[in-house]
């Protein structure tokens, strides 16, 4: 074949000048969290040794995939499970979706209630895609995920609702109350990244009772209803004695209202593999599969076919979780353990105790002190580059989950950390924050 010959074209595929993108484009802002991942990255490529407690995935050296899923895939990749699945996602997945749901959390949809996308986030996008039109209200708690960007991406009216550390960052009925009155839509994550604490039944209860209430006073109007998106990606990571509960198992009205989001990606430490699902009222999730199918948000085939395969076997998924969640539960454990006993020696610093998912919630605030170079801690942001440099800890500040106060909360991500890494990293904190004046 004859080559072409080259052209040039940076000078011209870097135009300078007026904004050539959409308003929302031009409005949307990049992840806090990558930002901060990519600095770790570019001083890990340079040498220093980092506890890196930033993004929430699995580092597969700790954390790899079930050996069953891994070969499910090779498995399938092998047969020629390569070519387009439906748009809906195949069959046996949504069938194993179906049973696992019935078996594991007593729930029993049909099959026209389950839908498999490429990962969670597709599932996400198409519930605010089906449910909410521009100028929508859209509720959600402070702190919590990315809300705040889905909602500027359609153009809907955000009704942010802060809750406290005295709830565990979780929101109360009476918080979302008198922000539920007109709205299109709740969006509740639990296990909640960022804060790793979880809603409780009698607090789930008195939430759907108020979505309940809310859809009641609406009938025979032309409202149309308020809808939960339930985020429950971590609800297999519950630890100690948290047990995860669902909408429609403590209100079984709830079922009409409820889109879950859901996948492999958490529970079975296989973020890359891209395979998620929503369950949830059969009409929403038709619409959903229309979105799903326009965009191409479908998982890939063969991962589809071997998490079938896995969501049936039964004795590989225990066998998994007997090693996994007691290896994130320790890291968890060892993280709040050291923090607590900088926490007894009166140093600046609190943490709530883990109740699931891979993260740990911790307020570090020695605001007003000063470091070795005379620079003042002042705000969120200082704290974290401070850490960074002074103990070689990469954390999350709440601000990137929404929460605009300079108050000292960070989200600690133990997926890609050893139990060594954050054992050792425990006393660099300690002594750093003793070595502030």
């Amino acid at each position: 074949m004859t080559r072409r010959p080259e052209i040039d074209l940076a000078s011209i595929a870097r135009p300078e000048g007026a904004v050539r993108v959409s308003a929302m484009a031009a409005g949307l802002t990049g992840s806090e969290i990558l930002k901060i991942a990519g600095e770790i990255r570019a001083l890990v490529r340079d040498g220093a040794t980092i506890c890196n407690l930033t993004v929430g995935d699995f580092d597969p050296g700790q954390f790899p995939i079930p050996e069953a899923l891994r070969d499910a895939v090779t498995q399938a990749l092998a047969r020629g499970e390569t070519n387009y699945p439906p748009a809906d996602g195949v069959p046996e997945l949504r069938q194993a979706v179906q049973a696992y749901y019935r078996r594991e959390l007593g729930l029993s949809y049909p099959m026209e209630s389950i839908l498999i996308t490429g990962g969670a986030r597709p599932v996400i996008y198409s519930i605010y895609r089906s449910l909410v039109d521009a100028g929508d209200r859209v509720v959600y708690p402070l702190p919590s995920w990315n809300n705040n960007h889905y909602v500027h991406q359609l153009g809907a009216v955000g009704v942010p609702v802060p809750s406290s550390s005295a709830n565990h960052f979780l929101p109360t009925a009476e918080d979302l109350a008198p922000a539920l009155r007109g709205a299109r839509l709740l969006c509740l994550n639990s296990p909640l990244n960022p804060s790793g604490t979880a809603l409780r039944p009698d607090a789930l209860t008195q939430i759907c009772n108020a979505i309940i209430a809310e859809n009641r006073r609406r009938d025979g109007t032309n409202e149309r209803p308020l809808f939960l998106m339930y985020d429950h990606i971590y609800w297999q990571l519950c630890v100690g004695a948290t047990q995860h509960v669902t909408p429609p198992q403590v209100v079984p009205e709830m079922a009409r209202y409820t889109i879950f989001v859901d996948g492999i990606s958490k529970a079975f430490s296989a973020t890359g593999l891209r395979v998620g699902w929503a369950v949830g009222p059969t009409d929403v999730i038709a619409r959903m599969a229309a979105i799903v199918g326009h965009m191409g948000a479908w998982a890939p085939r063969a991962e589809q076919v071997a998490t079938a395969a896995f969501l049936e076997n039964q004795a590989a998924q225990a066998a998994f979780r007997g090693t996994f969640v007691p290896g994130i539960q320790r890291r968890l454990d060892a993280a709040y353990r050291g923090l607590e006993q900088m926490r007894a020696k009166g140093l600046p610093v609190e943490a709530l105790p883990p109740m699931g998912a891979i993260y740990l919630t911790a307020r570090i605030h020695p605001f007003g002190r000063k470091t070795a170079n005379g620079a003042v801690l002042a705000t969120n942001d200082d704290v974290r580059r401070w850490m960074l440099e002074a103990a070689q800890i990469g954390m999350v500040p709440f601000q990137a989950f929404g929460v605009p106060e300079e108050s000292g909360w960070f989200r600690l991500s133990v997926g890609a950390a050893s139990e060594a890494s954050i054992t050792d990293a425990m006393p660099r904190l300690e002594r750093a924050l003793e070595q502030l004046t």
